[in-house]
């Protein structure tokens, strides 16, 4: 899968609310009330990871998630990452 050019990836994150680029990746940071609701959230996001066979970076800070999306086998962003960042945006209510 080709990485998507800069003016696909600008279109796609006006789809893609609370989602930015850093360093060369998709990245969109989550706050909760608690770490057990933090880990619900990471483990919803983490089924949806599965079925799609596409695995985002994950980092928890007590009740921080930020969810990194990179297609690491061609280094940078492509279609299967905008497609789990919307479906993490459409399925899973924070």
């Amino acid at each position: 899968m080709a990485k998507l050019t800069p003016t696909e990836l600008e279109t796609a994150l006006q789809t893609l609310p609370g989602w930015h680029l850093s360093e060369g990746k998709l990245i969109r940071d989550y706050t909760f009330p608690d770490f057990a609701a933090a880990m619900t959230f990471v483990n919803q996001v983490a089924a949806l990871a599965e079925s799609a066979n596409h695995h985002p970076d994950i980092d928890i800070r007590y009740n921080q998630v930020r969810l990194a999306l990179i297609s690491h086998d061609t280094g940078g962003i492509t279609k299967r990452d905008i497609r789990l960042a919307t479906a993490i945006n459409e399925k899973i209510t924070t």
